[in-house]
């Protein structure tokens, strides 16, 4: 009897980096052990299903797996697989909306978990790495003007309400603050905040719009030269999109050897490029500010960052 003909394994299955692991444990506990374990086989069915081949070592953030593969037809994409939450779950409808136009192209999107299918883009070419921070600057704002010129889908979490829960716990807050100066910052971002809570806006923001979340393509197929990933989709002004592109790079403002100054020049070319009011951009950014200070104590914080404190320091005494 002849013998069979030796069986022709199948691909390996994805190994979760252990750093992704930790940070999933770290920040969802129990879920994030749950969802590490379901990594491998959501990868391989995802990937059978959208015949794809893995064609990379996998890269991550704080929570998401994207896995470089090969379409069926030979074109590079990107698998993106991460827990949703009322930040994520918005992603795809935004990128949708966008439909490549100044953030990466969505190609699929399984509902069922969240998971998607994305043009491929060079992880090792962020705007850190584009030497002079006033131009990284530039093509980070020139990518917002575009982004927020549509206006927000239905179904988004809306400013309007992050901006009511956020004055609510304004007083604990407060009382949690040691430093009285923190405690008057916090107070005077929150007085800003008030004052343009009545008109909350409609733009589609991408709320997390940073240099690193800034990639260039890859290869050069000249559809453009840059586009924005990661987004945390939410309707509304988009004086709400300027604090990270002000607090990132800080060693650039460092460097200057004035940083309020420097804060100055990033913030108002930020607003020339969108076309923003100064005053109402400068009360959404120290919103900002309050969101940030929020989280902190949040999580245990009894201080401003001095990142923060510097922002809206600079942004108050104009």
């Amino acid at each position: 009897m002849p013998n069979a003909a030796p069986s022709t394994p199948g691909p390996a299955p994805i190994r979760v980096p252990e750093s992704l692991a930790a940070s999933l444990v770290d920040c969802l506990g129990e879920a994030g052990r749950g969802w590490v374990a379901r990594l491998p086989s959501l990868a391989a069915g995802l990937m059978e299903r959208w015949r794809l081949r893995l064609a990379g070592p996998p890269a991550h953030g704080v929570l998401g797996l994207v896995l470089p593969v090969l379409r069926a037809d030979g074109t590079p994409g990107a698998l993106k697989l991460q827990p949703v939450d009322e930040e994520t779950v918005g992603e795809p409808v935004a990128l949708r909306a966008w439909d490549g136009r100044g953030a990466v192209r969505l190609l699929a999107h399984d509902p069922a978990t969240g998971s998607m299918l994305l043009e491929r883009l060079d992880p090792n070419r962020s705007l850190h790495a584009v030497p002079d921070d006033l131009a990284a600057l530039r093509v980070l704002a020139g990518l917002l003007a575009r982004l927020t010129e549509h206006q927000a889908p239905p179904g988004l979490r809306h400013l309007a309400d992050l901006a009511d829960a956020m004055l609510a716990q304004v007083p604990a807050a407060l009382a949690a603050l040691a430093d009285p100066g923190d405690r008057r910052l916090v107070a005077d971002c929150a007085a800003a905040l008030r004052e343009v809570r009545p008109e909350p806006g409609d733009r589609l923001l991408h709320w997390d719009l940073h240099y690193g979340n800034v990639l260039a393509p890859e290869g050069s197929d000249g559809r453009a030269p840059w586009l924005a990933i990661d987004p945390k989709p939410l309707a509304g002004d988009p004086g709400f999109e300027l604090l990270p592109a002000l607090h990132n790079r800080w060693a650039d403002l460092a460097a200057t050897g004035d940083v309020r100054r420097a804060l100055h020049r990033r913030f108002d070319l930020m607003t020339d490029v969108l076309g923003l009011d100064r005053a109402r951009a400068t009360s959404w950014t120290l919103a900002r500010v309050l969101q940030n200070a929020l989280w902190g104590v949040e999580d245990g914080g009894t201080t401003l960052a001095p990142t923060q404190r510097a922002v809206a320091e600079a942004l108050l005494t104009r």
